[in-house]
């Protein structure tokens, strides 16, 4: 699997204290649609990329006695939708432990599969619905606004950025 990064114990993206796996690409559709840098994750881009054995990343969760939960971000993980599927398809033959994934997309554009050329429209949007449908997952949506109000998500936990961000919880 292709990643930025690996956080083994990271308390700022959910509720529970999480592994955060670091995903390695973007289309920055949030700098695109500000005109301008906002990305707070734009350091990312000149961070190496480790392939590692999804195998790997399992054993150290499932050896980690304080995570519960599994946070897929970084950039963009719907960016990489093979390996975003492959991650939560084998993450769930060992754990019910929830599973959110950090997007700047929209519900509408993933359900469509609007985030790929047209020749994978349909392709994309049935990865996102298998994606959906493992059981405990929690998506948060939206590209961040600068200047906007933060605000709570009970879903998440903690503040999100902006006032269109969200999660949805799938079960």
């Amino acid at each position: 699997m292709k990643i930025k990064g690996l956080v083994d114990e990271d308390f700022c993206n959910y509720k529970k204290p999480s592994m955060f796996i670091i995903f390695p690409k973007c289309t920055w559709k949030c700098d695109k649609e500000c005109g301008r840098t906002v990305c707070q994750n734009g350091a990312l881009t000149k961070a190496p990329i480790y392939d590692i054995p999804i195998e790997k990343i399992i054993e150290r969760y499932k050896n980690n006695p304080i995570t519960k939960a599994i946070v897929l971000g970084g950039l963009e993980p719907f960016d990489s939708l093979n390996e975003l599927a492959e991650a939560v398809s084998v993450f769930r033959k060992i754990t019910k432990d929830p599973i959110i994934i950090y997007t700047g997309y929209t519900k509408e554009e993933l359900e469509s599969g609007a985030i790929h050329d047209a020749r994978k429209n349909q392709e994309c949007s049935e990865k996102y619905k298998q994606i959906c449908n493992s059981g405990n997952i929690i998506i948060k949506y939206g590209r961040f606004i600068p200047d906007d109000e933060e605000h709570f998500d009970l879903i998440l936990g903690i503040k999100l950025a902006s006032r269109n961000q969200y999660a949805r919880r799938y079960e």
